[in-house]
Formats: structure tokens, C-alpha cells, sequence
């Protein structure tokens, strides 16, 4: 009796731990049917906004690829709300923005973003996917973000097409959250933009970064910050070092190269925004990185 209880608490949590490395519906085979359309599980979308028009921007194709149906995200026309885009976000998307609000657990590090796709546009903003991993961090009491993808989609598939999309990081802690925004259509969407997916999937491992004893020894402070951060870089050999700060969307904020090694080096960071950033210092040894708060 013990030896089963102990199997299937077993099987629970390894089955915890892998839905925590996967994409929910990855392969667009599960729908919710609500009526007049149906929506992908674990997907938000934007025809529970458009269905009073009776017009629906995110659609079920078959066959899928590989699979019995796939994602067809296609930019239309609303009565009363112009040119909606065809867009999906897998967790929570905001549908007055349009900007994802939260995403899936998620606890890899993964290299890639892989899948299937096909896409056109019919103006001139290309559409895009959006992958962003990030962490809850207790000190801050904020999201850390851990990796970024972003790959706008260049020029046309007509037919089925496989893609590879790297993972940027910028830390090497492991992530608790997933978001994958999938998108038909840009800034400026146009009728009849499309993008079609199936087979999400995410490939390969980034191992987690180990902190050697010279990367502890490298300071930064104050931490808050209000309008100079100061970093003590003289463990580091090199002369010259490069530094990028990312907002907590992964983007690039500041950067600066070549900036000379000394023992109190001061950034001037006062034209951010206040919130939470991630700060990194490229070396030839290696790249340390650290968070920081801006106030």
C-alpha cells in the first residue's frame, strides 16, 4: 500500500514538473466550443470581443500540420472597432490593449521556439511572435525578466514552413512563467493579414549560469538606484567592458561599450523609468549579470 502511495505521488509530480516544460495546446488539437465559434485552449483571444459582429480573427484550420487542426490568425474588419488583429496570447490577453497580461507555468530553459507556420500580410506591418520567460522575484517584489524572443515575420510562406526562433537570456536563474504572443499583423494591421501555426515547441537547454566566486565579488550599488549606478568592476581583467540595461521586457534600455574597468565606474540612469532592470556586464571571461531597481 505504502509503495503504490508513494508511486503515485511520484507520477503526480513528475507530472507537475513536466506540464511546467510545456506549451499548453502546443499543437492547436483542443477547442472550446461556445457556440456560434470556438476558441484554442489555453489561448486568449479576441473573439469573445468580435462576436457581436459575428467576425472572428482567431479560427480552427484543418489539417494541422502534423495533427487534425491548427491557428489560423487572420486581421479583419469589426463594425465599431476598426481593423482587428489577428492575435493570440497563450495565457491571459488584454483585450483593450491588446497586450498579453499573463502567461503559462513554465520552469526550463529552453534554447528555441520552434513550430510550423504560414503568413502573409496585405499592408506593410508585419506581424510577429513574442516569446518572454520571466521569474517573481522576492527582493524586488517584481518580474524579473529571464529570456526574450522576438521575430518579426520577414516576407511571406505560402505553404507549410518550419521556424526556429533562440532565446535571448539574461540570467541565469530559471524562469515560473511563460508567455507566447502570436500575432498576424503589426502596428498597423491590414485586412486579410494571416499567420497560421501548429507544432509549438520549444527545443534545446541553456544551462543556468554558475556564480563563480570573481562574479559575486562584482558590485553594484546603491540598489535602489535613483539617478547613478555604481559598479565595481576591478576583478575583472579586461580593460574595457560592455554593459547593457534591459527593462523587464527584455528590451535594450541603455548600452555602452568599451567602457573602461576601474573600481567605481558610475552610469548616469536617470533618464529610466522607475522600475525593476537587468544589468549586464560582457567581458572576455564571461558576462555577469545582476538586477537592480530604479526609483
Amino acid at each position: 500500500m505504502k509503495k503504490s502511495l508513494y508511486l503515485i505521488v511520484a507520477i503526480v509530480f513528475f507530472g507537475i514538473k513536466l506540464s511546467n516544460a510545456q506549451i499548453p495546446n502546443s499543437g492547436f488539437e483542443i477547442w472550446n466550443n461556445i457556440g456560434s465559434y470556438s476558441n484554442p485552449d489555453s489561448w486568449s483571444c479576441m473573439n469573445d470581443e468580435t462576436a457581436a459582429a459575428a467576425v472572428f480573427t482567431c479560427t480552427k484550420g484543418t489539417p494541422g500540420n502534423p495533427g487534425s487542426s491548427y491557428l489560423k490568425l487572420t486581421s479583419k474588419a469589426v463594425t465599431g472597432m476598426g481593423i482587428v488583429p489577428g492575435i493570440a496570447v497563450c495565457g491571459t490577453l488584454n483585450t483593450t490593449t491588446m497586450q498579453p497580461e499573463a502567461g503559462f507555468p513554465f520552469d526550463s530553459r529552453p534554447a528555441n521556439l520552434a513550430g510550423n507556420w504560414q503568413h502573409m500580410i496585405f499592408g506593410n506591418s508585419q506581424g510577429f511572435i513574442d516569446v518572454t520567460l520571466t521569474r517573481w522575484d522576492v527582493n524586488s517584489q517584481s518580474r524579473i525578466t529571464v529570456a526574450s524572443a522576438h521575430r518579426v515575420l520577414v516576407g511571406m510562406a505560402m505553404g507549410w514552413a518550419a521556424f526556429t526562433i533562440p532565446l535571448n537570456y539574461f540570467e541565469g536563474n530559471n524562469p515560473d512563467s511563460c508567455i507566447i504572443t502570436l500575432s498576424a499583423s503589426g502596428s498597423v494591421p491590414a485586412v486579410n493579414d494571416y499567420l497560421w501555426v501548429d507544432n509549438l515547441n520549444f527545443t534545446g537547454n541553456v544551462t543556468g549560469l554558475a556564480k563563480t566566486q570573481k562574479e559575486a565579488t562584482v558590485l553594484i550599488y546603491p540598489n535602489p538606484a535613483n539617478t547613478d549606478l555604481l559598479l565595481d568592476l576591478s576583478v575583472i581583467k579586461d580593460r574595457n567592458v560592455t554593459v547593457s540595461i534591459y527593462d523587464v521586457t527584455g528590451k535594450k534600455v541603455l548600452e555602452i561599450i568599451n567602457m573602461e574597468v576601474t573600481e567605481k565606474n558610475s552610469i548616469d540612469i536617470s533618464t529610466l523609468k522607475k522600475g525593476s532592470f537587468v544589468i549586464t556586464i560582457q567581458a572576455s571571461e564571461g558576462t555577469v549579470t545582476r538586477n537592480f531597481i530604479k526609483q
